[in-house]
């Protein structure tokens, strides 16, 4: 759901612009659709997948909720203890912040913001003044919980009521003296993109924090309203916002819900106390390997080798550590670090600032047009920069999105450079819920790549023979062409080749055509993408050679891993762009080299295989663009690649002495399903997680 709604306000929002826009211009599609046709099979895709969303609540998330002893009440079905309990909820919490609204000439029809939820309403009375028949609107108020917990007198059951029912059956008291003839529940999704234009201001925090309050006024582009909805209701609710009904060019931007609107509300249904058998298994994850044994600094461990990271399986805390240790460090002299998504109580910000303030040379780049998180890189760079840390934002055409960070240390003798890379941002709380890699390293060529990058971003500086680094907008898109066609020719020699990416996006054409020759020309190319992708695999003549995959679980893929080339002449890279125009040519991106042989081998042998033998939750891409969701076939073992990799660890953990002890080790993670690691077959780890540094 929540997905859905930043669709709507970006993608939707832009193609809408240009179709009914004055100024835009008629782009085209790269298969020749005219915005106005992308908006109609847009919609036409959309109400169908709404459609099946709100099925599936009905016919299988609902019954197995109801299993639990999960049950939603109507208010009107409400009785004794039960009633009393919502009806002073309603009394003491609600009623204080409501605001009934009513709509007409002297009291002109409301700015409803964006994705609020609001109970439109039909009234009608026969006597005193005003209007026999009037329309109003009441906000539920987004300040308290959607639902309610109501009191069981059976053991074990969870009642609720939804906060949009409860206001409902109390309209009457909301507008007294009038009859409710109608209502219903509505909700807008507006137009929330900023849209930044260099000669509009010379301070590009001033001019995001004016576009942010902007954002709640944006042009109107979905309305989701109860299916049940009386017609003549609806239409004063939808003539209002100026959109599409369908009526007239059979494009509607209006969604008839048959359920509760907003699903987002299910999340109060997850932090309920009393089911914590229904989550995911807790699990605590790994220091990373090479830090295990750590007695002094971190600096002295990445100065002796290079260290892989793969969150969430391992811990995030070193990559915190590395900061917050440099800013304590009397050796460190400078400390220059990306932010594009930080956490709102985010450790590694408030590092720079001691470190600021303690007399280091700290340079942070914020980006400031991080979507839906501007307010909070906001916040962090007024907070920054009244420490003293020198806070840059970047590009103004261009959005940052590399993760870079560098620390410079006197070591006596010399200045030595430390580095991190990663696939994800710098967010302790997103790195427990997506997978991401990083790599630590004080390899000289990357560091001083890396010291270049950093000098590109605060003063434009031009120039630089880029050694291990592959950046964008300069040189990724082109690099990658060339990884893709060296492959090619290798087939066409006959030599051994491949092409492995795990990425969450797939669109570019250019790198798609590329793929198609590799593949025409023999390679054998495995493709892991979460989101789009628009290659076709397995077209005779065409793409024979590819397979595309995608894995969606517990936790979010979010790593990007590109290899070229077959066992011991794989190149292996991490980055944080994915295959798309706007990473090649719209963002600050980096592909970086993964040089350890270990920590390649490591990729090569104990990571990939494991996503590609995933047969419980991947679906595999056939011809046609359709996504099959794969089963175990008879006698074959089940892999989820995600419990694998939590096993995987704990049984390394435990073969390096690092765990002890018995009991319930990460191999429970998820439901427990058990499957066979490549290299360790029929091993299961027995050790208890050990807790990480915090």
């Amino acid at each position: 759901s929540s997905n859905l709604d930043e669709f709507f306000m970006v993608r939707v929002a832009g193609i809408r612009e240009q179709a009914f826009g004055e100024s835009a211009p008629q782009d085209y599609a790269p298969d020749g659709l005219s915005a106005i046709e992308q908006l109609k099979k847009v919609a036409m895709r959309t109400q169908d997948l709404v459609a099946r969303q709100y099925n599936c609540l009905r016919d299988s998330i609902g019954p197995a909720l109801a299993a639990e002893g999960f049950e939603l009440l109507r208010y009107d079905a409400l009785e004794g203890s039960q009633r009393e309990h919502v009806d002073r909820f309603f009394r003491e919490r609600a009623l204080p912040i409501l605001t009934p609204m009513a709509v007409d000439p002297a009291h002109p029809s409301p700015r409803y913001h964006n994705r609020g939820l609001y109970l439109g309403v039909m009234l009608e009375h026969t006597e005193g003044l005003g209007p026999k028949r009037l329309f109003a609107v009441v906000q539920v108020p987004q300040v308290l919980p959607r639902i309610i917990g109501v009191p069981s007198t059976i053991p074990g059951r969870t009642n609720f009521v939804l906060l949009e029912d409860v206001v409902a059956a109390r309209l009457p008291e909301l507008f007294g003296g009038f009859q409710v003839a109608s209502w219903t529940a509505f909700r807008i999704t507006r137009d929330s993109d900023l849209e930044l234009l260099e000669q509009e201001s010379d301070d590009m925090l001033r001019l995001i924090e004016d576009r942010l309050k902007a954002r709640q006024r944006g042009q109107a582009v979905r309305i989701e309203i109860a299916s049940k909805a009386d017609d003549s209701l609806a239409h004063v609710i939808i003539d209002a916002e100026d959109l599409h009904d369908g009526t007239s060019d059979g494009y509607s931007e209006v969604y008839r819900i048959d359920g509760p609107l907003d699903l987002t509300a299910l999340w109060d249904l997850y932090k309920m106390t009393g089911h914590e058998k229904l989550h995911d298994k807790p699990f605590t994850p790994r220091i990373p390997r090479g830090l295990e044994r750590r007695g002094g600094d971190i600096f002295t461990e990445i100065a002796a080798h290079d260290i892989l990271l793969h969150h969430p399986f391992e811990s995030f805390d070193p990559v915190v550590d590395f900061v917050t240790s440099a800013a304590n460090d009397p050796r460190v002299l400078a400390i220059k670090q990306t932010l594009y998504r930080t956490s709102g109580d985010s450790p590694i910000s408030r590092a720079l600032i001691v470190a600021a303030e303690s007399g280091k040379q700290v340079t942070a780049l914020v980006e400031l047009k991080a979507r839906f998180d501007e307010a909070n890189n906001v916040s962090w760079a007024r907070q920054m920069e009244r420490a003293g840390v020198h806070v840059v934002f970047g590009f103004l055409d261009l959005k940052t999105h590399c993760k870079v960070s560098l620390v410079v240390r006197d070591e006596g003798q010399r200045l030595r450079r430390y580095v991190h890379l990663g696939t994800g941002n710098y967010n302790p709380t997103t790195a427990t819920a997506y997978t991401d890699m990083g790599l630590f390293t004080a390899d000289e060529a990357i560091a001083e790549d890396a010291s270049a990058l950093f000098n590109l971003l605060t003063g434009y500086s031009q120039g630089h023979a880029w050694r291990k680094l592959v950046v964008a907008p300069n040189d990724l898109h082109r690099r990658t062409l060339e990884l893709i066609e060296e492959q090619t020719q290798r087939a066409l020699a006959g030599r051994p080749a491949r092409i492995f990416a795990k990425l969450n996006a797939l669109v570019d054409h250019t790198v798609i055509e590329s793929l198609y020759r590799a593949s025409q020309a023999g390679v054998p190319i495995d493709i892991v993408a979460r989101g789009v992708c628009s290659l076709r695999p397995g077209v005779p003549g065409l793409s024979e050679t590819i397979r595309v995959r995608s894995i969606v679980d517990r936790f979010l893929e979010h790593s990007r891993i590109y290899v070229f080339g077959p066992d011991e002449d794989a190149q292996v890279f991490l980055s944080s762009a994915d295959w798309m125009p706007r990473n090649f040519f719209r963002r600050v991106e980096l592909m970086f080299p993964v040089l350890m042989p270990e920590l390649s081998s490591r990729i090569l042998k104990e990571i990939i295989p494991v996503y590609l033998a995933d047969n419980t939750r991947a679906r595999q891409l056939d011809a046609e663009g359709i996504f099959h969701l794969l089963r175990p076939g008879s006698g074959e073992t089940p892999v989820r690649a995600q419990i694998q990799l939590l096993e995987q660890i704990g049984a390394d953990a435990d073969a390096a002495g690092i765990a002890a002890g018995g009991g319930d080790g990460p191999a429970g993670v998820g439901g427990g399903l058990r499957a066979t690691s490549p290299g360790r077959r029929g091993r299961t780890p027995s050790a208890k997680p050990r807790k990480s540094r915090r």
